[in-house]
């Protein structure tokens, strides 16, 4: 079943998809995606690799708490989809079109 199957060459091939996949989260990280919500009073930045990094909040809606959570909470799951969507297209391209997260 495994005959003429190198293995030296298969971990040369698993090291290098590491040492790909390491580069890939340093590049996720160095990259930022802003959102802007409730007409541009809120933005959100968060980096590739998920992470919020910035929020600024108009002074307009202090007053509103209700508002304000509100327009957080959906700003906040934009920038996280945006994050989420970029690292999985950062995947398939270093999987070379493979798709390891199902059909979509």
């Amino acid at each position: 079943m495994f005959d003429g199957l190198d293995m030296s060459k298969m971990q040369e091939m698993l090291g290098g998809m590491q040492e790909k996949a390491k580069e890939l989260e340093e590049k996720m990280k160095s990259t930022s995606f802003a959102v802007k919500g409730g007409g541009g009073l809120i933005e959100v930045s968060a980096n590739g690799a998920g992470e919020i990094v910035d929020i600024t909040i108009d002074d307009s809606l202090l007053e509103d708490k209700d508002s304000l959570q509100i327009l957080l909470i959906s700003t906040i799951n934009d920038a996280l989809k945006m994050a989420e969507d970029n690292k999985k297209s950062q995947a398939l391209n270093m999987f070379g079109g493979l798709n390891p997260f199902g059909a979509k």
